[in-house]
């Protein structure tokens, strides 16, 4: 005769799989990650601005680049702590996995909303309001992010830049934007990135459930300003070197 652990059989039927993946396996866990990963994202591009504006500041007395400093002294981050780069490759790893979770969350969320909806929109008008916003926020994040990989191979690795010298910011960045195509691509990529930026920036509060009609004014004010503040500068690096004001 044969016997079956029923009783264990609905027990492993029945146990809860870890707090944080029940979480995130809801359409409420995934808009908290999109937002928390958002603002990974928004202070990553903060900082990288605020960085890079150091190209404007020329060079100190012994001829060397303000950004050249700058970026000897994030090699250079709790070292010896950490080993020489540590702490950068930490934040390349952390930015890494929100963007994957972040890109993850949103693929997600726009699958369940495409199966909530089966029927398409009418009125081209209803279709424009209720879209917009999902749709340039889907085509600009995967810009976006092929800009980032780019961005990477370009002055971080220096695959995709021919004159490319590990360590000398300053001479990575004229010679990438001293070509024309690069120039552009990177021009057109940070006006998308401001697109992300505005309705990520907008639709953040209200993933995290800080949404009411007395603060929209506020948030559309705050989501151009930071907008502006980021994209700004960033397209001015490469047209200031590709019309020669920075050499």
């Amino acid at each position: 005769m044969t016997t079956t652990n029923k009783g264990t059989d609905h027990g492993s039927a029945n146990r809860r799989r870890p707090w944080a993946i029940e979480f995130y396996g809801s359409d409420v866990g995934k808009k908290w990650v999109m937002a928390i990963t958002g603002i990974v994202f928004l202070g990553y591009v903060f900082v990288h601005m605020l960085g890079n504006l150091k190209l404007y500041l020329g060079t100190d007395p012994t001829g060397i680049y303000a950004i050249d400093h700058y970026g000897e002294w994030l090699r250079e981050l709790l070292e010896p702590f950490l080993p020489r780069e540590g702490l950068l490759w930490i934040f390349r790893v952390v930015l890494t996995a929100s963007v994957v979770f972040h890109i993850h969350a949103a693929y997600s969320l726009t699958v369940t909303n495409w199966k909530a909806r089966p029927v398409r929109y009418q009125s081209p008008r209803e279709y424009l309001v209720a879209n917009y916003a999902s749709r340039t926020m889907r085509w600009s994040g995967v810009i976006v992010a092929a800009f980032i990989l780019f961005h990477l191979m370009d002055l971080t690795f220096g695959n995709v830049n021919p004159d490319f010298v590990a360590g000398d910011v300053h001479a990575n960045l004229v010679a990438s934007f001293s070509r024309p195509a690069v120039a552009i691509f990177y021009i057109v990529a940070n006006l998308l990135l401001g697109l992300h930026i505005f309705h990520g920036t907008w639709s953040l509060f209200q993933s995290i459930g800080w949404n009411n009609p007395r603060f929209n004014e506020w948030r559309r004010w705050f989501a151009w300003a930071f907008t502006a503040v980021i994209v700004v500068p960033n397209v001015s690096f490469p047209l200031t070197v590709l019309t020669g004001l920075v050499t």
